[in-house]
């Protein structure tokens, strides 16, 4: 059994998915998910969407706005590398954010489309930077980034050392063979006995480790956690039949059920389950950057911009009608 994290690594390392269910699978199954090892290659070939750097300087781009560049000079914040806005982003997964196809070095997908239309909304030319997911926490609070935008979910935790700006909904999706017997995975009981693969420190661990604990309070068998370095890892081991399935961020699972014919998406849960919490676009706590970004966010909303890059992305179902600075995020007490 897998140990339960810190609550510091947990800070650093927690991820968690996207997506609302009703509509969603249209549009997502479009989306690529880039990877190491033998799958990029099927992964690629099989996108209907351009992942190349070429057909990604055709971004969605968005004019200046008035009043966030006037909050951006009026607060005071200095970006790291002067006129630009430097950007996180862990490139591993589109349609959130991956290494272009044709050069395997420019960071494309929905993540750095939305820090596009934030830098143009202030003022500044957009520089992206792929790190690591454990990395980009320290990277932000110490100022080497002005912001992540990485499919952080916003959880209380983390809101003691960031500043967010919501830019969509959240979802997890289960997957498993199209030949497994595993029909519906909703619930605790759903997973008993299954072998199953999840990333280390993750939102959807956290979820998985209290099925666990609930499973045994009832005297029930927990599910087995497998754990691999990367995504092409678990899904080569649901597809040589070494685990049962999968539990990752909804528009990569149903990307990997559009690419690879024997696989199925099984069920779907709320990121932060049982509670509820957006994805957000995050930078250091109190350096009074959020709010020039929240302006710029909102406006991209209204003139059509945000809807065009989700739409881009396969999506737009998982959009926001407003963008709000440090909403509701998952509670402390979750998953504990």
């Amino acid at each position: 059994m897998a140990k339960k994290l810190s609550t510091k690594q947990t800070l650093a390392l927690s991820a968690a998915g996207l997506l609302v269910l009703v509509g969603a699978t249209a549009g997502i199954v479009a989306a690529a998910t880039a990877q190491r090892g033998a799958e990029p290659e099927r992964a690629a070939a099989s996108s209907p969407f351009d992942l190349s750097a070429a057909a990604n300087k055709d971004r969605v781009r968005l004019q200046p706005v008035a009043a966030a560049v006037a909050e951006l000079k009026e607060s005071g914040f200095t970006p790291v590398t002067p006129g630009k806005l430097t950007v996180a982003t862990s490139a591993s997964a589109p349609p959130l954010s991956a290494l272009a196809s044709d050069d395997n070095t420019t960071p494309v997908g929905n993540e750095v489309d939305v820090a596009q239309l934030v830098a143009d909304g202030l003022g500044l030319e957009l520089n992206v930077v792929n790190v690591s997911w454990a990395d980009w926490p320290l990277g932000v609070q110490s100022g080497k980034y002005d912001i992540v935008s990485s499919n952080v979910t916003v959880t209380d935790e983390r809101k003691e050392l960031f500043d967010f700006s919501s830019t969509r909904q959240d979802l997890l999706g289960f997957v498993v063979a199209e030949s497994s017997k595993v029909s519906s995975i909703s619930k605790a009981d759903d997973v008993s006995g299954l072998k199953l693969s999840v990333s280390s420190g993750t939102n959807q661990e956290k979820v998985l480790l209290q099925w666990n604990k609930d499973l045994e309070k009832a005297g029930k068998k927990p599910a087995e956690l497998i754990y691999y370095d990367d995504y092409a890892a678990a899904y080569l081991a649901i597809d040589s039949g070494r685990i049962d399935g999968y539990l990752g961020p909804n528009p990569t699972a149903l990307y990997q059920v559009a690419v690879a014919p024997g696989r199925k998406l099984v069920g779907t849960i709320e990121g932060g389950w049982p509670a509820t919490a957006p994805i957000a676009i995050g930078t250091k706590k109190g350096n009074k950057l959020i709010k020039p970004i929240n302006t710029v966010l909102n406006a991209a909303i209204k003139d059509g911009s945000y809807a065009k890059v989700l739409t881009r992305w396969g999506l737009n179902s998982e959009g926001l009608k407003t963008s709000e600075i440090n909403p509701a995020g998952i509670p402390k007490s979750v998953g504990k």
